[in-house]
């Protein structure tokens, strides 16, 4: 088949691609009504003209923290008559406190927008701008960890409260990491976690729910048989409730059905399309860590390779966290990098379990003292091969 017969060709199955797309935002969004409300309630002071509080929302990937929060936003925008603007800002792509500024001003002075102009310019133009007539700010700080200088821009965005005699600013932070905080300035954590929220992992039958709902919304009937959405949600919530992991073996499924030009997609095609997905959340998720936790995980990989295995099911193999660090130590020597402590260790161990790379649990009583159990959650051979692909190791 030619590149033009691929383009033109209608799909078998699709009515709206975009459902599979995990930034696709349903009318509904199933499961987390209760989370929707916290969100609500912490910004309402904001539509009324007053500070809100300032939130935390944590999460593992894929629990819907961005799309409750995109929704929440969408029913601002609809309010008539309202002084409450917002921006969202991607903190993976605006990484720094100027960055950030530079989003707000894009989003709401655009005459300003051009390069060149410092940072205190800015703050000066974003003050005058909620002055004019009293209006309240809501900044979302979306993947707020990734912010090299986030003291400074969390300082900043509260003193503007300060600085202005009519209107406020308010922030939602937003991460998949509560760990954290622990790394922030006393003040800075103080300001950010006025009040937290949590994202809990989809259960099995409520990733079910939300494929059922895309399939609905997005796919010509009796193309999908429920038993491939059933095997992709036990999948996903077997990893690590992951709706983006779910969404994905759906979408890869689709893909290989189309290509064997099959009129129904089985649990075969689900089944397939898990190896595939497999790496590419691998390699996405490594992708953002950085360069020692990276070393850390590589180290994990390694020792898992030589561990015992679980007595309860004989699969799973565990690494104790003294080990991995050891281990860890040796790699980073070997690159000639200089280790990070026991401390930043133990951080980046509960970033690792954030973002669904690895399992933890506290070890019993005698088992060498107070120390982690560590299980990978995707095969050593692949994580290696991503790592070493990085490192040259």
């Amino acid at each position: 088949m030619e590149l033009k017969d691929i383009v033109t060709n209608e799909s078998a199955f699709l009515k709206n691609r975009n459902v599979l797309s995990p930034h696709y935002l349903p009318n509904t969004l199933l499961y987390r009504d209760e989370e929707m409300n916290k969100i609500r309630y912490a910004i309402a002071p904001t539509l009324k003209g007053e500070r809100g509080k300032n939130l935390f929302i944590y999460g593992k990937t894929g629990t819907g923290k961005t799309c409750c929060t995109k929704k929440v936003i969408e029913e601002i925008k609809g309010i008539p008559d309202i002084k409450t603007k917002v921006s969202y800002v991607n903190c993976r792509i605006y990484n720094s406190r100027y960055r950030v500024f530079t989003k707000i001003i894009s989003d709401h002075l655009s005459t300003y927008a051009k390069s060149g102009y410092g940072l205190p310019f800015l703050y000066e133009r974003i003050i005058d701008w909620i002055e004019e007539d009293g209006k309240t700010f809501l900044v979302v700080l979306d993947e707020v960890d990734m912010v090299k200088d986030l003291d400074e821009l969390v300082y900043t965005l509260s003193r503007a409260n300060d600085d202005v005699k009519n209107g406020g600013v308010s922030i939602i932070g937003i991460s998949n990491k509560l760990s954290f905080k622990e790394r922030l300035d006393p003040r800075t954590r103080s300001t950010l976690y006025e009040d937290e929220l949590i994202f809990t992992p989809y259960t099995s039958s409520q990733l079910f729910g939300i494929l059922k709902q895309r399939v609905e919304e997005g796919f010509k009937e009796n193309t999908v048989d429920e038993e491939a959405l059933a095997y992709a949600s036990a999948i996903a919530a077997k990893e690590s409730g992951d709706a983006r992991y779910a969404l994905k073996l759906l979408a890869k499924a689709t893909e290989l059905a189309e290509q064997k030009k099959l009129t129904k997609i089985t649990k075969k095609e689900v089944d397939e399309a898990r190896k595939n997905v497999e790496e590419e959340i691998i390699d996405e998720a490594i992708a953002t860590l950085p360069e020692h936790q990276q070393l850390l995980l590589y180290a994990i990989a390694c020792s898992s390779e030589k561990s015992f295995q679980k007595l309860n099911d004989g699969k799973e193999r565990i690494v104790f966290s003294g080990e991995a660090y050891n281990r860890y130590i040796s790699i980073a020597k070997s690159l000639r990098k200089e280790p990070k402590s026991i401390r930043w260790c133990r951080e980046y161990i509960s970033d690792l379990e954030s973002l669904g790379l690895i399992r933890t649990q506290e070890s019993g009583k005698g088992i060498r003292g107070h120390t982690k159990l560590i299980s990978l959650l995707y095969p050593a051979e692949k994580i290696k091969k991503v790592i070493e692909k990085k490192f040259s190791l």
